[in-house]
């Protein structure tokens, strides 16, 4: 068998790279049936799922450009709310000083008039305790040198209007005494 093989093939010499025709007319056919199948029903299937991913990824850029465009504009807008907030806190701030030192201000000026009303008060009350303690110290005064000349005089001075005389006209003499020596 292998004889028969070896005959065979040394007979019809052929080029192994070309195929006998009727291999040849059988692939062509089959090959025409497999490009036919994919041209018609697979290459179009295939090239609307390209042009659908092409107008995804193009959609998709544009959208990303037009969100780009946006967060740009919507970044701009926040600058300026910032900027203008910042003015806005500038401004009350410097209200904030500027009415602080009117409020110091007054509350000085406040404390100068209540300062001024205790100390003419006070000098009020000063005055008012001067005389009373000048009236004190003259019945004092009076009543003692009632005593020292009742007893220097050997008679009572208990006249009320003689005891008054007596007292102011010692009191004044004493006053221009101190008066004299200053």
């Amino acid at each position: 068998m292998i004889a028969n093989l070896v005959q065979l093939a040394a007979e019809e010499e052929q080029n192994p790279l070309v195929p006998p025709g009727p291999e040849l007319l059988v692939g062509a056919i089959a090959f025409a049936i497999v490009f036919f199948f994919f041209w018609k029903k697979l290459l179009p299937n295939i090239n609307k799922v390209l042009d659908e991913r092409r107008a995804a990824i193009e959609g998709g850029i544009e959208e990303a450009d037009a969100m780009k465009v946006e967060a740009q504009s919507v970044l701009e807008q926040y600058k300026a709310q910032l900027a203008e907030a910042r003015h806005e806190a500038a401004r009350l701030r410097q209200e904030a000083q500027e009415q602080g030192a009117t409020l110091i201000a007054e509350m000085r000026a406040e404390g100068q008039r209540q300062r001024e009303e205790i100390i003419a008060a006070g000098h009020t009350q000063i005055a008012a305790d001067r005389k009373s303690a000048a009236q004190a110290l003259r019945q004092d005064v009076g009543k003692l040198a009632t005593d020292l000349a009742g007893k220097l005089v050997g008679e009572s001075l208990e006249d009320h209007a003689r005891q008054s005389r007596t007292i102011d006209r010692f009191l004044d003499e004493l006053e221009e005494k101190a008066e004299a020596a200053r």
